[in-house]
């Protein structure tokens, strides 16, 4: 069942998701010092090209609130509001809750990338 869901997920548009978070990791490892983020992007970039069967677990340590402000403020603004969009345009319909939700996951997701873990459930 969660490959199927997957499999729905990139197809319906998933990819889109996918193709943002790859696109982010790509201009981050433009520069030296963006590398570790980029990698971070790229991380989640897999997550987000099968999200049904992972969970994201987030840190509270004060930190990571430092980094991601600075993250909302250099990139990761436009991100949180590509997943709320989409999440919202999913919800519309009943056969799309599910994908919305996963949207509206990785919409906390963007706007807390440090500190976040993601495993299997």
């Amino acid at each position: 069942m969660r490959t199927a869901g997957n499999v729905l997920w990139f197809v319906l548009g998933g990819f889109v998701s996918w193709l943002t978070w790859g696109a982010l990791g790509v201009l981050w490892c433009l520069t030296i010092i963006g590398i570790p983020i980029g990698r971070l992007c790229f991380n989640f970039a897999k997550m987000s090209a099968a999200p049904f069967g992972k969970d994201i677990q987030f840190d509270d340590s004060g930190f990571s609130l430092l980094l991601n402000v600075v993250w909302l403020v250099l990139g990761g603004f436009v991100v949180v509001l590509e997943e709320l969009t989409l999440g919202a345009i999913f919800c519309l319909t009943i056969v799309g809750i599910p994908f919305g939700l996963q949207h509206f996951k990785h919409a906390k997701l963007a706007l807390l990338p440090f500190g976040a873990t993601i495993y299997r459930v």
